[in-house]
């Protein structure tokens, strides 16, 4: 079965619901006020099943000029749509504006209804027809069928069903991949069920336990119930009308407007930018700044109009814009929107999201219109290596890609692998993927030689930067998740040395020299005067008057260069007297098998402070090997 929706437009009083119930012996009309006024106020729904699969979802849209903004509900999910014209009055005022609507919500396919046909005669029918041709001119309606029809009599019924037969079989049926999206144009309650939405499901599926996010209010629930066009489901596919039981949602907490996504998937924006089209029927220039009503899917939000290359734009112009909104909405890539002045309450323009979740442009900026042109041209590898490029250091995360381009994730995958096989683009984390630009990746590189350079200019003494201390001087903007990433793309630079938690500068190396210079000749000098009993830091600050940073500095220095070796932190000796303490208790184990503390004290004349700090770092260098209270020497040692 080929599920589409069906859509009316017209003017008031031409013949929409009454056109509906002939086709479907559903009246659509459910208020008492419609009844009493005879005319549609609210959103109307029936449904019609033609020969060879077809199952139409028909929205009834109201044709007064004030309830444009139900009309405008109704229409986002359209794939067909009926313009209802009576041949009696021919062209309207709203005629005229659901017309613009539905092309600027880029509604492609449909037919012309000529209702009350049999109200005419033929010359006069033939004459509204050829009005209607010329109308519809340059429209996507300009090549469709315009069909007489008499809903009293049923003249043309068959032949207006047939018709419909035929483009329902020459339209493509919305999305099933990706996450369902359900904008709701209806909310009630029935006794034993709680809360009820219905909707057009614009892309997905949605099934009975699924888990749910309301947005923009962030409520969450879960499916408790379907109806697909009247009948109970427990699954609603993309472009069918649902009415769907919400578990776990109050009534007064669902209206018209909200979105029903999965949880955790969506998030709504405050800015969008878009392509803009002004009509050239507007009544004056759309100036920057402007506000105006923003109508998307089925709600409607006060806009701010942020002209991007312009001050004004003129009644027949197009540019690119950022619209931001007084609430927050969803409005993913790819959208249509239309524009509604405040004053007089006209359609005036409208077009298609382009970013969902834009920076905040700097107007006249080039690069946010590449950006635009991109999107809006469909280039999918350049529209994608921008997105990213601008996103800096921060770089960008796979489902944020695909939520601001609109791609399909297979679409974006295939650009993705271009990008990156060409070394434009860099995948920098795998959970999340996370990709930065070849630029940023340059300029973080660059940045962390800098922070390197300039540590080691402020301490001459070292060689290298701990890996977590280096971490730290990440841009703040950046991510801490690209340090390792990051600090191998600079190995295999060949740009820094990684000697376990140290990062060096490669190629630099600090001479033997260096350690028998200045203060750090004096430590290496005191160290060896002082022997098998070496002097403590504090001993050491106090023979030179220097402060604990300076003497450790060096002494890290000497321990580098082979002069000195760190037994504890406190504790450094010079090499041939360590040399000589680790030849006797080697010597002593070969003879003897085994020792213990008092032993090696009697052995060497080492004090307790000096004996334990010592065996414990031959333990460690794996010279002995403790057993109870004694060392055994280690095979290697042997």
């Amino acid at each position: 079965m080929k599920h589409l929706i069906l859509g009316t437009a017209g003017h008031i009083d031409h013949g929409k619901t009454a056109l509906v119930k002939a086709l479907t012996g559903i009246d659509t009309d459910r208020l008492k006020e419609e009844k009493a006024r005879g005319i549609t106020i609210e959103l109307g729904f029936a449904h019609l099943e033609l020969a060879g699969g077809i199952r139409f979802g028909i929205v009834d849209v109201p044709g007064h000029e004030k309830f444009v903004r139900a009309m405008v509900a109704g229409v986002g999910g359209m794939d067909l749509v009926m313009l209802v014209i009576a041949a009696d009055e021919g062209i309207m005022p709203q005629t005229r504006e659901h017309l613009d609507i539905l092309r600027l919500l880029g509604v492609k396919n449909g037919l012309v209804a000529l209702t009350k046909s049999d109200l005419v005669d033929p010359d006069w029918l033939a004459l509204v027809t050829e009005e209607v041709r010329e109308f519809v001119a340059g429209s996507f309606l300009e090549q469709a069928a315009i069909c007489p029809v008499s809903s009293r009599s049923g003249a043309g019924l068959e032949e207006l069903k047939a018709e419909l037969g035929r483009l329902a079989e020459a339209v493509a049926e919305k999305r099933r991949e990706g996450q369902f999206r359900l904008p709701v144009d209806r909310v009630f309650t029935m006794a034993g069920f709680g809360t009820i939405v219905t909707g057009t499901l614009l892309a997905g599926e949605i099934k009975v336990g699924d888990e749910l996010e309301l947005l923009p209010s962030g409520r969450e629930g879960k499916v408790r119930g379907i109806q697909a066009h009247g009948k109970k489901a427990e699954r609603g596919l993309a472009g069918q009308r649902l009415a769907v039981n919400l578990q776990g949602i109050d009534l007064d907490q669902a209206r018209r407007g909200d979105v029903v996504v999965p949880r955790g998937v969506f998030h709504p924006t405050r800015a969008v930018d878009v392509r803009l089209d002004y009509l050239a029927s507007a009544p004056r220039a759309l100036k920057h700044r402007a506000t105006v009503h923003l109508h998307s899917a089925t709600y409607e939000v006060p806009a701010q109009v942020i002209l991007l290359d312009r001050d004004m734009l003129q009644p027949g112009e197009s540019t690119y814009a950022q619209l931001r909104l007084k609430e927050p909405a969803l409005l993913l890539s790819g959208d249509s929107y239309i524009l509604r002045a405040f004053s007089p309450q006209i359609t005036v323009g409208g077009g298609v999201t382009l970013d969902p979740f834009p920076p905040r442009r700097r107007r006249r900026s080039s690069d946010a219109l590449q950006l635009l042109e991109a999107l809006d041209t469909a280039e999918h590898q350049r529209t994608l290596a921008l997105i990213i490029s601008q996103s800096l250091l921060s770089g960008i995360a796979l489902d944020d890609l695909l939520l601001r381009s609109g791609l399909p994730r297979k679409g974006a995958e295939t650009a993705l692998t271009a990008l990156l096989a060409a070394g434009d683009v860099i995948q920098m984390t795998r959970d999340p993927r996370i990709f930065l630009s070849r630029e940023a990746l340059d300029t973080l590189k660059k940045g962390m030689l800098a922070e390197l350079t300039t540590f080691l200019a402020a301490n001459p003494l070292k060689q290298g930067m701990g890996k977590e201390e280096l971490k730290t001087r990440l841009p703040r903007r950046s991510d801490a998740r690209f340090f390792t990433p990051l600090l191998s793309a600079l190995e295999r630079d060949g740009a820094v040395l990684v000697d376990r938690d140290i990062v060096k500068p490669a190629g630099q190396t600090l001479s033997q020299s260096m350690a028998v210079d200045g203060l750090g000749g004096k430590i290496a000098a005191f160290l060896q005067e002082k022997g098998i009993e070496p002097p403590t830091i504090r001993e050491i600050m106090e023979r030179f008057r220097c402060d604990e940073k300076a003497v450790r500095d060096n002494l890290a220095l000497l321990v580098r260069n082979g002069a000195a070796v760190r037994i504890s932190s406190d504790l450094f000796y010079a090499t041939a007297p360590l040399d000589g303490l680790r030849e006797k208790l080697v010597g002593h184990l070969r003879d003897k098998g085994e020792i213990t503390p008092p032993e090696y004290r009697e052995l060497t004349g080492l004090s307790r402070k000096f004996l334990i700090p010592l065996l414990e770092y031959f333990d460690g260098e794996k010279v002995s090997i403790r057993v109870g209270d004694k060392r055994l020497l280690r095979k290697k040692s042997a």
